[in-house]
């Protein structure tokens, strides 16, 4: 059974940083590609960031800049660093993760979510 656990969402002002981690935990042969995406009330869940295995990244237009992911691959953990946050980055944040498991298979798993909230 693989699970993939997130933490470090929260509430914080306009322009403060918060830092994401999520980690793989179960039985499973390896990670591919990691990543996070969000999802704001009444809108579809949207890519934020996505790291293959071998570190690159890809981000949203959004959050260029801003954002920073990152994994540590003997941790099964990926990071997301958001920083300059704005209102409108605020949304439940789910990690991803293509794992390889151990029926020889490649899923995409995903969390359960975190709440991130910007606001004065």
């Amino acid at each position: 059974q693989v699970q993939l656990v997130e933490s470090g969402g929260g509430l914080v002002q306009p322009g403060g940083s918060l830092r994401l981690s999520c980690a793989a935990s179960g039985s499973f042969f390896s990670i591919h590609t990691m990543g996070w995406y969000r999802q704001a009330p009444g809108k579809q869940r949207e890519l934020v960031a996505t790291i293959t295995n071998d570190g690159r990244t890809n981000y949203a237009d959004s959050v260029k800049g801003r954002f920073t992911i990152a994994r540590d691959n003997a941790k099964n953990t990926v990071y997301l660093q958001m920083n300059s946050l704005k209102p409108e980055d605020t949304a439940v944040y789910y990690c991803d993760a293509h794992i390889l498991n151990i029926a020889r298979t490649v899923v995409n798993y995903w969390g359960q979510g975190t709440q991130v909230t910007v606001s004065s």
